[in-house]
């Protein structure tokens, strides 16, 4: 009895409508499981974070195991922030999702956006496979929540007032930084900081709230920087900026399905996983066309710019973690011992 009326509520069916499902489950028909996905991103638009969603709904219906997905993009079902909340209580089922907006909660994921610690899309893969991800992996667990795929972006910077390098370009400007490390390393490069998600960034530079920003190369395309920029600075060889954005699920709506539907949910994880692979590096490249392409002009931190910025970031933004976070330090060296 108990599973038909979760079915009813995976259903979104009012109370009034439940003996119409008991009804259907008489019969021996197997009623379909709806599970709701929801994430910050433009729908439709070729944002491959949406399309990693849409791609795992196609799959798990391909799969005939009585499951389908709904997905709500563009935060229409939950603002940015609040989709990791709604997970861990079981009233959002899926969510591709920043990881490092969870940080207040779980201090740790502040590591899956700290500066200089991928630096590139090789080395991202490799990481997926290493002591770190398995320390990050073990408290997504413990917090309630499952990962169906991995996902790393590369992201870029842009200013309506200067080309940002070394830090020294950096003073003076009113900045939008994805996640507290960033925040600290900026701040040390002479930075002022205005926090927003990145669906904000567009707004922020047209009413001048922001100077610049930082935010992945997807979302610079997605939600139209471009328009309000006047330099971008590329990932390029030297992407200071890299950030965990994998597709979750709440462990609740996971324990409630089948065996079967379970391993459809990961065989579809790994398509969108594989597909988001092949595209990241691309999507770099796509960030610079469009930007050249509206007249924004175009540049890349050097080796030496880079690493101004990270010797900033051990100063601040590592030394934070390590300090402040149960074994910080030991988890930055796992991440920086992958080759």
């Amino acid at each position: 009895m108990q599973s038909i009326f979760k079915t009813a509520r995976r259903l979104g069916v009012a109370a009034s409508l439940a003996i119409p499902a008991l009804a259907i489950a008489a019969t021996g028909v197997q009623a379909e499981t709806v599970l709701k996905a929801s994430h910050q991103w433009p729908g439709g638009k070729g944002d491959v974070r949406d399309e990693m969603v849409q791609i795992l709904a196609r799959e798990v219906e391909k799969a005939g195991v009585d499951l389908r997905i709904q997905v709500y993009p563009g935060q229409s079902l939950f603002k940015a922030k609040e989709q990791w909340g709604a997970m861990v209580k079981g009233v959002l089922d899926i969510s591709a999702f920043p990881l490092d907006y969870a940080s207040g909660r779980h201090p740790m994921f502040s590591a899956t956006l700290m500066p200089g610690l991928v630096r590139n899309h090789e080395r991202a893969a490799r990481l997926n496979k290493s002591p770190f991800m398995d320390d990050i992996k073990a408290e997504i667990d413990e917090g309630g929540i499952v990962v169906l795929a991995d996902a790393w972006l590369a992201g870029a910077f842009a200013s309506k007032k200067q080309c940002i390098t070394d830090p020294a370009s950096m003073q003076g400007q009113v900045t939008r930084a994805a996640g507290p490390a960033f925040e600290q390393m900026l701040v040390g490069g002479g930075a002022s900081i205005a926090s927003m998600p990145s669906s904000e960034i567009y707004t922020g530079l047209q009413t001048g709230v922001l100077d610049a920003a930082n935010t992945s190369s997807g979302s610079f395309i997605s939600y139209r920087i471009y328009e309000q920029a006047t330099c971008l600075t590329k990932p390029g060889a030297n992407a200071l900026w890299f950030m965990y954005e994998p597709i979750l699920m709440s462990k609740r709506s996971w324990d409630e399905l089948s065996k079967e539907q379970q391993d459809a949910l990961m065989a579809a994880g790994k398509v969108a996983e594989d597909y988001f692979a092949g595209e990241a590096k691309g999507l770099d490249d796509k960030l610079v066309q469009v930007y050249s392409d509206a007249g924004v002009e175009v540049v890349e931190m050097s080796s030496d710019d880079y690493n101004a910025w990270l010797d900033i970031a051990k100063e601040t933004s590592y030394k934070v973690f390590a300090e402040k976070v149960e074994g910080g330090q030991e988890l930055i060296e796992k991440a920086l011992a992958v080759e």
